[in-house]
């Protein structure tokens, strides 16, 4: 698949635990996009040197760039609206997109999230 979505929490987190049914929701919602949900302590050896410093932490990836990687507020609405502007765009425009902050430009190069959206 075009995209790859993937939310970073915790079990132990009630508000990973709230926000998951949710997240699969939108899934159902968008058919094109693979979802993957790990829990990063459970799946620890997906990680690499990733740090997650709060929850929901959330990957967007789009063929080889990585679109978004940070927090965000545990709003489906957020996560939705978000997804729908990258489908908007065409794959030379997420490109660009990808690239054009200092932040996005060091996502592309980070071993550790290329790595984890290519196993979610």
């Amino acid at each position: 698949m075009e995209f790859a979505v993937i939310c970073l929490c915790a079990e132990w987190c009630g508000t990973c635990r709230e926000y998951r049914a949710g997240f699969e929701a939108l899934a159902d919602e968008f058919p094109e996009m693979r979802f993957h949900w790990v829990d990063i302590e459970d799946q620890a050896d997906e990680m690499g040197d990733l740090d997650v410093e709060n929850f929901p932490t959330v990957l967007i990836r789009r063929g080889g760039d990585v679109l978004f990687f940070g927090t965000m507020l545990p709003h489906h609405g957020v996560l939705k609206r978000m997804l729908e502007t990258f489908a908007e765009q065409s794959l030379d425009e997420s490109r660009r997109y990808a690239r054009s902050a200092p932040e996005r430009l060091l996502w592309q190069s980070d071993a550790d999230l290329v790595g984890l959206a290519a196993n979610g």
